[in-house]
């Protein structure tokens, strides 16, 4: 038995966990230990789910046509009694009063598919498949591939103030998700297949490919790999093309080219982007204010559309253009043509009606209503700022365009997506600086001032955290052999378990250890042991130590991650793996345990917990030590 110099790996921790007994698998092996699974960040898998991001952004892209014709076809005969699949808006209606019973014949509707279907199709898409990806191993019900988009259709035909990105995005969703239950992937794969709709279904209903990746990256799939970008990247390309072939190459919302911005004019729109900030907490709060509203009627929740979607006929007989998706209200804005007073009204109608119908629970989106509300703030107070400081350089355009972001990054918590589908939907350079200052202003104004999200608020309610930080991991970052110790405590093969046993209890350095690797007499590792299996075991006189082991080591390598390590853990349910060198896997020259694991987080919390002042001379990086032979 080797006398140890030191009594654990990192001094001062301890490790006093007890271990489950290993299950018995047989006497001792003699196979090669096992070390960790290393895995690329590419792989034959990842080409495979990518062939099928594929398939899937096809079948988004078309179900984004499906979906526009449908409400085309729902708005001509709701609005003007005629059989067409030509886009239409409820805005050019001559129905008079009746405008005022049509949104609610829709949602009533909408309201029954939602009791007798699925309560699931209830919302504007993007929580709900946050919430699957979070809760439920990424599974969306099959049912919902159909039930949303028609029920979107309905509800967005009839003059539900909603975009059908919303709709169109959880139906992308859903296919990922179908196809993901269909075939054996795994829970990661799923959840890349989902995004991937989602990414493409927003693709195909604006073109704007890559802030799609980012929009799945940041709500979606809450990481940044390679194994997850590259697939839903690939599907976004292609329902772009999907797009191309039948809308053209035109950006989604056409406005006129814009200058550089001065020096002064970007300081407004990044102080303007602050406000807007301020506006998205102001809406998100009042959505969830009425919803709990709703909750309070002594009706059953599926009569609420209908009572939504009175203020929706009340609001759309007075300002038509509320009614429907209003992209073309959107073009209005940021092209110059839509401005002043007339767009702060507008907005505000717009508002009024889209948070009550979406309070109610009926079906639709959020994208294309923020984005009129934003931009319409946004060119009301562009057009403030030239009548009081002519000279200052701002341009109305670029403000309706910062607004039309900014609401969204704020309300969403989507910074990046946010900037770039700006930029990608009318493809005006010069946008780019004003949009990055103005929506980075916004996010930290409704950082602070709310803690989720319009699109994480419903989730947090029913106790799911959402993370919103993404940040390298620390274990990533560590390889084993930097926690490597000086000496070793372990057991001989050859010793008799009375021998470990008495040593055990002797008191010595080390006997307070829950485990030892157990080495023969040529220093080579036979296996571990528990202090546990040492003081339960039924020996028989003379039973040496290595009797006791029934299975192979589990080893971790120098050059491994304390990921790596800790994933190791976990497969083989244990609590300590001996360092070994690769080209050596017998050769033990450390042992890490979870206490290990833990300790190397303290430096991260120090950086970013402990502040400090001085140039130079700071703590050197983490190396490894120098190991000495167990």
């Amino acid at each position: 038995m080797k006398k140890p110099e030191i009594t654990s790996v990192a001094e001062g921790l301890g490790d006093r966990e007890t271990l489950p007994v290993a299950p018995s698998m047989g006497p001792a092996l003699e196979n090669e230990p096992r070390g960790p699974l290393t895995k690329g960040p590419v792989d034959g898998r990842v080409v495979f789910i990518s062939g099928l991001c594929i398939l899937i952004a096809l079948a988004a892209g078309l179900v984004a046509r499906v979906l526009g014709a449908l409400i085309a076809l729902i708005t001509n005969l709701a609005f003007f009694s005629r059989f067409s699949l030509h886009e239409a808006s409820p805005a050019e209606n001559t129905r008079g009063l009746w405008v005022l019973v049509i949104p609610v014949l829709g949602a009533l509707i909408v309201g029954v598919m939602a009791r007798y279907g699925s309560k699931a199709i209830r919302g504007h898409g993007i929580p709900e498949a946050m919430e699957q990806v979070l809760l439920n191993r990424s599974r969306i019900p099959p049912r919902i591939t159909f039930l949303k988009p028609l029920s979107a259709a309905v509800a967005i035909g009839t003059g539900g103030p909603f975009g059908a990105e919303g709709p169109i995005i959880a139906t992308g969703g859903a296919l990922g998700s179908f196809l993901g239950q269909v075939l054996k992937v795994t829970a990661d794969e799923r959840k890349v297949l989902l995004a991937a709709g989602a990414g493409a279904g927003m693709a195909a209903t604006f073109g704007a490919p890559v802030s799609a990746v980012l929009l799945a990256i940041e709500l979606l799939l809450f990481e940044f790999r390679p194994r997850s970008v590259i697939p839903v990247a690939l599907a976004t390309s292609t329902a772009t093309a999907v797009r191309m072939a039948f809308m053209g190459n035109a950006p989604a919302f056409a406005m006129p080219d814009v200058a550089a911005p001065s020096g002064a004019a970007l300081a407004f729109y990044i102080g303007m982007g602050a406000l807007i900030g301020v506006a998205s907490v102001v809406a998100t709060r009042a959505v969830y204010r009425i919803e709990d509203a709703f909750e309070k009627l002594p009706i059953h929740w599926m009569w609420w559309p209908a009572v939504g979607a009175i203020a929706v006929g009340v609001v759309g007989y007075f300002e038509p253009r509320t009614l429907g998706v209003g992209y073309s209200n959107i073009e209005a804005i940021i092209s110059g043509h839509l401005v002043g007073m007339a767009a702060l009204v507008f907005c505000l109608l717009k508002f009024t009606s889209w948070s009550i119908a979406l309070g109610s629970g009926t079906s639709g989106g959020t994208l294309a209503p923020l984005f009129t509300i934003g931009g319409g703030l946004g060119s009301a107070l562009g057009a403030l700022a030239v009548w009081l400081v002519p000279g200052l350089g701002v341009d109305v355009r670029i403000a309706a365009l910062v607004g039309m972001a900014a609401i969204f990054a704020g309300a969403s918590r989507a910074l990046l997506a946010s900037v770039v589908f700006a930029f990608e939907t009318t493809r005006q350079p010069m946008g780019l600086l004003p949009l990055l200052g103005g929506c980075a202003a916004a996010y930290l104004v409704s950082a602070l001032l709310m803690r989720h999200s319009i699109m994480t608020e419903k989730l947090a309610r029913r106790g799911a955290r959402v993370p919103m930080e993404y940040s390298a991991d620390v274990l990533a970052n560590t390889l084993a052999g930097a926690l490597v110790p000086r000496p070793v405590v372990t057991l001989s093969a050859d010793d008799t378990v009375a021998q470990a046993r008495a040593w055990l209890t002797s008191g010595a350095v080390g006997t307070r250890h829950q485990g030892f690797p157990v080495m023969d007499g040529a220093g080579r590792l036979v296996g571990v042991i528990t202090r546990r299996e040492l003081v339960e075991a039924q020996a028989v006189d003379g039973q040496r130590v290595r009797e006791l082991i029934r299975k192979p080591p589990a080893v971790v390598f120098e050059d491994s991650t304390l990921r790596e390590a800790a994933d190791h853990m976990v497969r083989e349910d244990v609590g300590r793996l001996p360092v070994v060198k690769r080209e050596e896997p017998w050769k033990v020259v450390g042992i890490i345990t979870r206490s290990d694991l833990l300790s190397a987080h303290r430096r991260r919390l120090e950086e970013e917990h402990q502040a400090e002042q001085g140039i130079g001379g700071g703590q050197p990086p983490l190396k490894p030590r120098s190991p000495t032979p167990a």
